[in-house]
C-alpha cells in the first residue's frame, strides 16, 4: 500500500478507474514513460495509459471470456 501513497496524485486517480488491477510498481514504469513522451503533459500520459489498459483488454478478452467475446 505504501507504494501506492507514494503515486502522484493524478495517477492514483485513474487507477481507481481502471479496469485492470495494474501494481504500483508496473504503472509508476508506464506512467513515467507516457509522461516524458507526451512532454510532461499529464492529461496526455493519462490517455496513454487508457490506451495501453484497452490493448491490453483487447488482447485478454478472448483468453478470459472466450473467443466469442463480445458477442456472447
Amino acid at each position: 500500500m505504501r507504494e501506492f501513497d507514494h503515486l502522484p496524485r493524478t495517477l492514483r486517480l485513474w487507477l481507481a478507474e481502471a479496469a485492470l488491477p495494474w501494481s504500483p510498481r508496473s504503472v509508476r514504469r508506464l506512467w513515467s514513460k507516457a509522461l516524458k513522451q507526451s512532454g510532461g503533459c499529464e492529461a496526455r500520459a493519462l490517455a496513454r495509459l487508457s490506451e495501453i489498459e484497452a490493448k491490453r483488454l483487447t488482447h485478454d478478452a478472448p483468453r478470459v471470456w472466450g473467443a466469442r467475446f463480445p458477442q456472447v
